[in-house]
């Protein structure tokens, strides 16, 4: 193969290591275009193709990381990681690891470790690369990634919670939780989150948030019961799909353009979190975006008129 047909075929890969290390869409996107020009532009002879790119997308990532974290310092409100509707890259079998590690969940897990942790976790646990090709990626030891793993697992394991659901139980669940929504029905929302449950929001500050956190399945309820009815009045419409391999809904205005996305995740029979991105930063690579400010004036006036 040539070297645009080697990396066409690797590109799957270096997209979904570079967006477990940065959380976006858009940045990973970048970092995988930037390892193209690189490996472009290398004039020495590369032995493997997938070791040259898989350590530039990373270490290219890593410098992204740590700029992005001073700005994530700076966020107005939650930050969450930009939707993915669906994982590039498969891999029979380390699918379960796959699957587990792009939940939003996950991400903000990830998110506690430091970039060095979050690569070498990343490349080792999610992707099953050798402490080789890991320390050669991210330009350190063998031993010294040993270290960064055991601290990298420590941490992921003592925030990952118990008893997850299995993909039939979460999307049972799911249906009857946008059903619910979709009626109002206050019930019905209250009997499926769990007593800890919380809906945390991300406007980023350039949308009306839904919420930045709300707390407990009374509140979570009573607010998504009194929005969303809303919402429908004035023509905002909502498709269930899986996002970062949850069960999810994309919102759409009256023209078709991405309001916003909402994201369950489920721990045992129970809804834990429900996350909204709505910032629209993090929507344009789901298609045009909608003016949600627009939209929560029209919002505003229908509720005045209700009354």
């Amino acid at each position: 193969m040539n070297k645009v047909e080697e990396f066409e075929e690797l590109r799957p890969l270096l997209f979904s290591i570079a967006y477990r290390i940065l959380g976006s869409v858009g940045e990973a996107e970048d970092a995988v275009q930037e390892a193209w020009l690189r490996f472009d532009g290398s004039e020495a002879r590369v032995a493997s193709a997938k070791a040259f790119l898989s350590a530039t997308v990373t270490r290219i990532a890593i410098d992204v990381l740590r700029s992005a974290r001073v700005r994530r310092e700076e966020y107005v409100g939650p930050w969450l990681p930009e939707p993915l509707l669906g994982d590039p890259y498969q891999d029979p079998a380390r699918s379960a690891e796959l699957a587990d590690s792009v939940s939003t969940a996950a991400l903000l897990l990830l998110e506690r470790l430091s970039p060095l942790e979050r690569s070498v976790f990343v490349l080792r646990e999610v992707f099953g690369f050798g402490f080789d090709e890991v320390a050669a990626s991210v330009g350190r030891s063998e031993a010294a990634c040993r270290q960064l793993l055991v601290r990298a697992r420590r941490h992921m394991r003592a925030g990952r919670p118990r008893f997850e659901a299995d993909r039939r139980e979460r999307q049972e669940l799911a249906t009857r939780f946008f059903d619910a929504l979709k009626g109002g029905d206050v019930d019905g929302l209250r009997n499926l989150p769990a007593a800890d449950v919380h809906l945390i929001g991300d406007s980023g500050g350039k949308a009306p948030r839904l919420a930045r956190t709300v707390h407990g399945p009374g509140n979570v309820s009573r607010l998504l019961a009194s929005v969303f009815p809303l919402m429908a009045r004035v023509d905002v419409t909502f498709e269930p799909h899986e996002i970062n391999g949850r069960p999810g809904a994309i919102f759409h205005d009256r023209e078709g353009r991405v309001l916003h996305t909402l994201t369950l995740e489920v721990l045992a029979d129970r809804i834990q979190t429900i996350h909204s991105v709505i910032n629209p930063d993090e929507l344009a690579h789901l298609g045009p975006v909608a003016d949600a400010w627009a939209v929560d004036r029209e919002l505003k006036r229908t509720r005045g008129r209700a009354r």
